[in-house]
């Protein structure tokens, strides 16, 4: 028995998993050549296939050891199922092996792997059974997908081949093709057919169809006795070939005569692609198509015929990778074989293949069936009984069907105007770069269709408590398309493609609908309040045709994106209009370019294949992968990473594990993406005493070593079902009223949730019965879908801003300007008259100087009647609002008092805000129904009531400086503080494109989460992601391209400003970041120094991400650092240590003794041009200056006036910018107060926020960004003087 070498066990992403050889039994071959002998090769029946022999790695033998082959009665051990018939077990017979051949090892050594079930192999090798042929066949090639008990795939490729049977069951003599038989050929003209299967976890369909092509041509060459060994030693070569990391390198291997490649998948989350995607384009036209992707969408029972085995598998895979991200999830068997039929009586929903024969009795026998045939492209069901299978959604399916007729499909015309390719190799690459830019397009394609389908998914989503309100969204849709979407909300796929969503996963699904989102998207993603149709949509309406008109949607959510009715034939479309940014044109494809793609040829493998032999191959992988990786500067850090990758693995697969750690341990520093955890603690765990001693004294792998085995084994799985929306069924006191509300989509924010309870339960007790929730909820819908109906004139809409909102209408009213109706927008209040539809202003919110309600006298009737008196006119509007003149009054009031505050705080989410308020009152009073339905509504006038009870005067220095305010927890149920600030000006970098390129403010907020903006608009770049779960101490840019974020987790994190990604991490501090600091210069790379909480400072290049200095500052507790004069200065709470660039120390500024009794230390520094040292200590509200002349001498003392604590500081031209927290109208707020750097004297005193002020930052001197904390959560920008 060979025995395997113990220091090379199996590669951990090799490619093979198992190797077969399948034919007929030789006592079946003895007695049909007798048969074909006496009766002619007519005779013969078919024969039972079996697996002759197998080979699984790993292959490397001791030296001496004889090759072995394993034989295929042998094999008892670790056999799994799936989806296949049980059959007899076949009789172990040992030792019957290819007549001549070695013994093969004894079977209890050998393990099959999970998911191939040796009893059902042959079958599937052999799918319409082995025959004996009259005369020579062509070679063959099949395709398999296996699946074991728990869902794991893995794919087989299947390559048949004849051979001659004549006497001594010698298949081949050594000469080429047939000729060794003369005219007639073996046995009566008998010719064996035999198959070659290939098992491997990857779907290498390409690939591994040419490694067997090359195969068959050798075994045309060799005699019985070699089959074996020519086959092992191709398994052999294929088991030592690694899978390449996702990402661009592919891997070349030169199987002879052939040069293979093995692409890469795009990213860990997609799927690896190795075939034509355009089969089924060629194969089904457009609709059909759609037809299909609808099928799989609605998860019907699905069988694919065809009279080609390989085409059932290509074409299942390739509709398999157009659902992607969404995922099918049951039983996938795209070849079936003839005794296997009956799993079509399956009740469940399945996708599988059969063979064209098999149509007609499969049609007859099986119910409820939807029956492809690709050969024909025609799609019917079985029994001549209709499936209920809807349409895709129009509109998506028209733009689908526009851009598939715009693909190019055929090679051949690309081949037209060009010369023939002289090599085999050369003509192969020019295909392959044709397949891979047309796959390209049709990922993009498919993907479009789907994010068309369900982009509107996610505002019917309500994170925080993972809950889908299925019912709105279907509300939302078209009625032709609303029987689409039941069926697909019911399915396991699009449940899946819920959790992903919930959970804010960064697919492509997610990629593309940020990509493809409209500006006026980006803007609403910012809005506190439920969104009504804009005027520039009720424009489009008008000009679409008449049936839009009637259409009825409803908004369930706040921070909604508007629906646009495009003019279509018949059929309602419930989608948007796709924007001519988002994809050219709506009939042809984006012309995407295929991502630049490497490749790196495997070296040549030798044989015999014995240690020494493997082991030479390893050093020759390492050796050229080492050279590839010294050739790449450090801006190639992706394709670093993948050699780094690879490296790490052939080391590992030397025995070399410390080796193999640092490799993957670069992969922090490259892209750790591709950071192989689960294989790296196998090596940490194997590794030996001395080596681990060993590792523990290289500081890179010591907290490699740490992170990886302090991971928790079983870390509890976070709890990912979705939930769908339901109203409640018992009594709800306040928190569980909170989150029932949320859950619903009507509103976010707590604090306003909790209004809205007190407003339902007054004069009751504190809690609210399932009635009246769901009167209320009724009554918000039945607003919002009344919102949706609303249509004006062309000569109304001429008179309103573009996106102004109509979010509430009055019923017809006399008033001093006519009879109408009163609109209010988030702008305005105006009067829609009626007889002559016309348009008159009553007023904006701005320019309304009282509202009143009073008694108009009419006859003897007195008439509740609304009073607004403005600014611009002299006469007061009124209106006879009658009963709902008290309600009336209530909402302009809120929205004249959060118009006003929006304008002092130049901040008009205060305006959101009060929409919010009024659409509650109105819901709450046409819920109570009730005398006191007015007071209770009162109870949301929050801002009316603010300005009464506790009026705010906006300072006039803080009203003129103050320039707007954002908020990046808009959407969120509580305000988040504000960490970290960071503004990066913009760069049109020839990678990126131009919205990218203008400036960006970074924002960290709790729990390592960024959110970027666009600083020339302040609208949202970049939704919230995430840089670790800890908190974030500081951020910095380096090189135009990173960001760079320091973590209390002690990582440095490394974004990409263009990918908007981060896929690399510097590990080497050992306690929190706390400070980073980029030394200017000319010359590139520039340096960065990171300073943490034990006092360590590291030096980096920037560039290449090495650390190029390192010393330790005494004491610890280094809370920040500064560059000034080529030296560092550092903050290390008692003191400020002044050290040169090698960390040698200079000079020491001790804090004062007096407050060293207090225990306090320093807050802040900042270092002036001037030579002034000025700096905060905890505690205290005084600033203190230090001339860097003289340290020894004792500072000039500072007083802010009305300051408690001072939080932060930075410099803005020749000015000190201090964010504190202090005293404003008797109220603590958060402050700032801008000191004159010359004259030492504060200059302004800014009322900033209502929370304390936590960072600063500046944007190019012209403007400073504050930050406050979690009482407010927003972020103020202020014009420096």
């Amino acid at each position: 028995m060979a025995e395997a070498a113990p220091h090379h066990p199996a590669l951990p992403s090799g490619l093979l998993e198992l190797c077969a050889l399948l034919g007929a039994p030789r006592d079946s071959l003895r007695g049909s050549e007798q048969v074909a002998q006496r009766k002619g090769v007519k005779g013969l029946s078919s024969l039972d296939p079996e697996v002759l022999s197998v080979f699984v790695p790993p292959f490397v033998m001791k030296e001496g050891s004889q090759p072995a082959a394993v034989n295929c009665m042998t094999l008892g051990k670790n056999r799994k199922r799936s989806f296949r018939k049980k059959r007899e077990r076949p009789r172990v017979e040992l030792g019957k092996g290819v007549p001549g051949g070695p013994r093969g090892p004894d079977p209890e050594d050998v393990n099959i792997p999970n998911g191939v079930d040796l009893l059902a192999l042959p079958q599937l090798c052999f799918p319409g059974g082995l025959c004996v042929a009259s005369e020579p066949r062509e070679d063959c090639v099949h395709f398999l997908v296996l699946t074991d008990v728990c869902g794991n795939r893995t794919y087989g490729v299947v390559a048949q081949y004849y051979r001659p049977l004549h006497d001594e069951y010698c298949f081949y003599n050594g000469k080429t093709h047939w000729e060794a038989l003369g005219p007639g050929g073996g046995a009566a003209g008998c010719f064996v057919p035999f198959a070659v299967c290939v098992v491997s976890r990857f779907p290498y369909y390409n690939a591994l169809k040419d490694c067997l092509s090359c195969l068959l041509t050798h075994l045309k060459f060799c005699k019985d006795f070699e089959v074996d060994n020519h086959i092992k030693d191709f398994a052999a070569k294929l088991s030592l070939i690694p899978s390449p990391p996702p990402g661009p390198l592919h891997l070349i291997f030169n199987m002879k005569p052939l040069q293979i490649v093995f692409p890469s998948r795009a990213d860990p989350e997609s799927p690896l692609i190795d075939l034509d995607l355009h089969l089924p384009l060629l194969c089904f036209r457009p609709e059909k198509v759609l037809q299909i992707l609808t099928c799989l969408l609605t998860e019907q029972r699905i069988v694919f015929f065809s009279s080609s085995w390989a085409l059932l598998t290509l074409v299942a895979e390739c509709f398999m990778a157009y659902l992607h991200p969404l995922q099918w999830q049951h039983t996938f068997v795209p070849i079936l074989s003839g005794q296997m039929l009956d799993f079509l009586m399956a009740p469940t929903s399945f996708l599988m293949g059969c063979h064209l024969d098999h149509f007609e009795e499969v049609s007859k026998e099986a119910d409820g069936l939807i029956l492809i045939n690709i050969d024909n492209g025609n799609i019917t069901y079985s029994n001549d009984e209709e499936v209920d299978v809807p349409d895709i959604p129009l509109l998506a399916a028209q733009t689908f069907i526009q851009r598939v007729q715009s693909l190019q499909l055929h090679h051949e015309l690309e081949l037209a105007h060009l010369c023939t390719s002289t090599g085999v190799n050369e003509g192969r690459a020019s295909r392959r770069a044709w397949q891979q830019r047309l796959n390209c397009q049709i990922q993009e394609m498919t993907l479009q269709l789907l994010v068309s389908i369900f982009r509107e998914v996610k505002n019917h989503l309500n994170y925080e408590h993972r809950v889908f309100n299925s019912e709105e969204f279907l509300k939302t849709r078209a009625l032709g398309d609303q029987q689409f979407y039941k069926q697909v909300l019911d399915t396991y796929m699009f449940h899946t493609f819920l959790k992903a969503r919930l959970s804010r996963r960064m697919d492509t699904f997610a990629q593309m609908d940020l990509h493809t989102q409209s500006e006026e998207d980006r803007i609403n993603g910012m809005l506190l309040s439920p969104r009504r149709p804009t005027i520039e949509k009720m424009a489009s309406r008008k000009s679409s045709t008449p049936h839009a008109a009637h259409r009825r949607m409803v908004v369930s959510m706040p921070n909604l994106q508007d629906v646009t009715v495009l003019e279509l034939p018949p059929r309602n479309s419930s989608l948007r209009k796709i924007q001519t940014t988002e994809c050219g044109s709506s009939g042809t494809v984006l012309d995407v370019a295929p991502k630049s793609t490497h490749t790196f040829k495997i070296p040549e493998i030798h044989f015999p294949l014995v240690a020494q032999c493997v082991q030479a191959f390893y050093a020759d992988c390492v050796a050229q992968l080492s050279k590839a990786i010294g050739s790449l500067t450090p801006e190639n850090s992706v394709l670093l990473a993948r050699y780094f990758y690879l490296r790490g693995l052939v080391q590992l697969m030397q025995g070399q594990l410390l080796g193999a750690l640092l490799d993957f341990q670069s992969l922090y520093k490259t892209d750790v993406c591709v950071f192989p955890a689960d294989l790296v603690q196998m090596t940490v765990e194997s590794l030996s005493a001395p080596e681990r001693m060993q590792a523990e004294r290289t500081p890179e792998l010591l907290r490699l070593i740490s992170e990886v085995m302090d991971r928790p084994a079983d870390a509890p799985k976070a709890d990912d079902r979705v939930k769908n929306f339901e109203l409640p069924k018992k009594h709800m006191q306040l928190d569980d009223f909170v989150k029932r509300v949320q859950e619903s989509g009507i509103v976010k924010d707590t604090s306003v949730i909790h209004r809205l309870f007190e407003a339902l339960t007054v004069g009751h007790q504190k809690q609210i019965d399932p009635e009246t929730f769901k009167d209320f909820y009724n009554c918000w819908k039945e607003a919002e879908a009344e919102a949706q109906e609303v249509s004006l004139p062309l000569s109304v809409m001429e008179q309103l801003d573009k996106n102004e909102c109509v979010y509430k209408l009055s019923r017809s009213v006399k008033t001093n300007r006519g009879v109408g109706k009163i609109a209010m927008t988030q702008k305005r209040l105006f009067l829609l008259t009626e007889g002559r539809p016309g348009y008159a202003e009553i007023s904006t919110f701005r320019n309304i100087e009282d509202v009143r309600s009073t008694m108009a006298t009419f006859l003897l009737l007195r008439i509740p009647t609304l009073k607004i008196k403005t600014a611009s006119k002299k006469e007061v509007f009124e209106a006879n609002l009658k009963t709902e003149c008290d309600l009336w009054h209530l909402m302009v009031k809120e929205m004249w008092a959060g118009r006003k505050l929006a304008d002092d705080h130049k901040d008009p989410q205060y305006v959101q805000q009060a929409l919010t308020h009024i659409l509650l009152m109105d819901a709450v009073v046409g819920t109570l129904q009730s005398p006191g339905a007015i007071y209770a509504a009162s109870k949301l006038s929050y801002f009316d009531r603010m300005k009464n009870e506790m009026p705010m005067v906006v300072p006039k220095t803080t009203s003129e400086t103050l320039k707007h305010k954002i908020n990046p927890s808009a959407g969120e149920t509580t305000p988040r503080a504000i960490d970290v600030l960071l503004y990066t000006p913009g760069h049109l970098d020839p990678a990126e494109k131009v919205e990218d390129a203008h400036p960006k403010l970074w924002c960290a907020l709790n729990e390592g989460k960024v959110i970027v903006f666009d600083a020339s608009s302040w609208t949202i770049h970049q939704h919230c992601f995430r840089v670790g779960t800890s908190k974030l101490n500081c951020m910095v840019m380096a090189e135009q391209s990173q960001v760079w974020v320091g973590s209390e987790d002690s990582v440095i994190y490394i974004i990409n400003v263009h990918s908007m990604s981060c896929n690399k991490q510097l590990t080497d501090h050992r306690s929190s970041v706390t400070g980073l600091a980029v030394q200017d210069g000319l010359q590139a790379p520039s340096t960065v120094y990171s300073c943490s909480a034990d006092g360590t400072v590291l030096a980096w290049n920037a560039s290449s991400l090495q650390v190029t200095g390192r010393f330790q500052v005494p004491g610890g507790g280094l809370s920040a650092i500064r560059l000034h004069g080529g030296r560092l200065w550092c903050c290390t709470g008692d003191s400020i240590l002044v050290v040169n660039m090698n960390g040698s120390p200079f000079q020491e500024l001790k804090i004062n003794v007096r407050f060293k009794e207090t225990g306090t230390s320093f807050r802040g520094f900042q270092l002036m041009p001037e030579e002034q040292l000025w700096a905060a200590c905890a505690g205290y509200p005084d600033v203190y200056v230090w001339s860097l002349q003289d340290l020894a001498q004792p500072p000039q003392r500072i007083h802010l006036q009305d300051c408690s604590e001072i939080n932060c500081m930075i410099k803005v031209k020749k000015q000190i910018w201090v964010g504190a927290t202090g005293l404003s109208q008797g109220r603590l707020k958060g402050k700032i107060y801008v000191m004159d750097a010359e004259r030492r004297t504060v200059e302004k005193e800014l009322v900033a926020h209502a929370d304390t002020v936590k960072t600063l930052c500046s944007a190019e001197d012209r403007y400073v960004l504050s930050g406050a904390g979690r009482e407010e959560g927003k972020i103020a920008i202020w014009k420096v003087e």
